[in-house]
């Protein structure tokens, strides 16, 4: 991704909406808008915004994943099918 070819103001942003919609939407390239000369936002697809969320998603549970093995809060696996075999027991028991 070439951020400087994907930087515009936002008076093109006003003026061609649709088409920077358009593009944005075939290119899955984001831009970035500036306001007095400034970069302010970014715009990009819904689906690789979802994507990027999902991966954000995915990287905090590793790294809170490889904090807590080095902290030695790690279980069997064992234990650990142990703890969800009570828990969906403890589900299946409430009365809804």
């Amino acid at each position: 991704m070439k951020l400087s070819t994907s930087v515009r103001p936002i008076s093109y942003l006003k003026a061609h909406a649709s088409e920077v919609i358009r593009d944005i939407m075939e290119t899955r390239e984001p831009m970035i808008v500036t306001h007095n000369g400034e970069a302010k936002v970014v715009v990009q697809d819904i689906r690789s915004y979802e994507r990027m969320q999902h991966t954000l998603a995915l990287l905090k549970l590793l790294t809170r994943s490889k904090e807590n093995i080095r902290r030695g809060n790690v279980k069997t696996m064992d234990e650990a099918f142990a703890s969800l075999d009570a828990r969906m027991k403890a589900y299946s028991d409430e009365k809804i």
